[in-house]
Order: structure tokens, then C-alpha cells, then sequence
């Protein structure tokens, strides 16, 4: 049920209706961007997130670095992908829950390749975090 829900949702937000996570933040889509507010990634948690690239399942997060850079990644690497299990975070580190591999979160979107969370290009608009679609849907490959 919530899973259909939750297809709904994100089928929705193709035409700009807001779509959220299980996790509360909202997700909107709409011209070729997708945004959220930056108030609700900027406690230091990861936030997960969903988005439907043409029927396939791509996970992200979004983390706020102890240097106060809010960051994304593919919940996924270069090396662990094909387990589909992605990151855990403890404390300021992101940890692979694969093979128990340790990142800085300071680290995300600078270092790429090998079991470091792929990278999510994003930019800030004003108050929201900005991601182009077409870079989230570049990562279907790791889902």
C-alpha cells in the first residue's frame, strides 16, 4: 500500500505537485529541476530520498557537514552498488553498509570513485537545495 502510495506521490510530482520522502521532507519537481527546502536538511542528519527516473527507484541523501555544507550523494558507490544496501551515518561519518567503510561527510561531493558515495551535483537557490533531473536520473545505473 505504501509503496504504491508513495509511486503516486512521485508520478505526481512530474507535473510539479509537491512529493515527499517517507522520511517528511518534500521533494518538488518541476521544469526539469528538483528542490527542497533547505530548512529541512540543514540539522546535521542525513535525509533519504526517492525519485522515479522512468520507473526506476534512484536513492540520495542529504547531509549538512560539520563545516556547514549541505551535501548529496547516491546512496550508493562504485564498488558496493550491486549489494543495494547504501550508507548508514554515524555521527559526522557516512558508512557503508556494505562493507562497513567510513566517510567524512566533509568528504561527500569531493571525493568520487571507489566505495565513496557517488557524488549528486546540486546547487542553493535562495532557501531551497536544487538538484537537475537529468542528474538524477544519471544515477539509475546504481539502482
Amino acid at each position: 500500500m505504501y509503496k504504491n502510495l508513495l509511486t503516486a506521490l512521485l508520478a505526481v510530482s512530474f507535473f510539479g505537485i509537491v512529493a515527499w520522502s517517507p522520511f517528511g521532507s518534500k521533494l518538488t519537481v518541476k521544469d526539469g529541476k528538483a528542490s527542497l527546502p533547505l530548512s529541512e536538511v540543514s540539522d546535521g542528519q542525513a535525509h533519504y530520498f526517492d525519485f522515479d527516473a522512468g520507473g526506476k527507484k534512484v536513492k540520495f541523501f542529504v547531509v549538512k557537514s560539520s563545516d556547514g555544507t549541505v551535501r548529496a550523494a547516491f546512496d550508493a558507490c562504485d564498488v558496493c552498488y550491486p549489494a543495494k544496501k547504501g550508507y548508514a551515518q554515524q555521527g559526522d561519518y557516512m558508512v557503508c553498509k556494505n562493507c562497513g567503510m567510513k566517510f567524512h561527510s566533509s568528504r561527500i561531493n569531493v571525493v568520487s570513485g571507489g566505495c565513496n558515495p557517488s557524488p549528486l551535483n546540486r546547487t542553493v537557490d535562495g532557501d531551497r537545495l536544487v538538484f537537475a533531473v537529468s542528474d538524477l536520473a544519471a544515477g539509475a545505473r546504481y539502482f
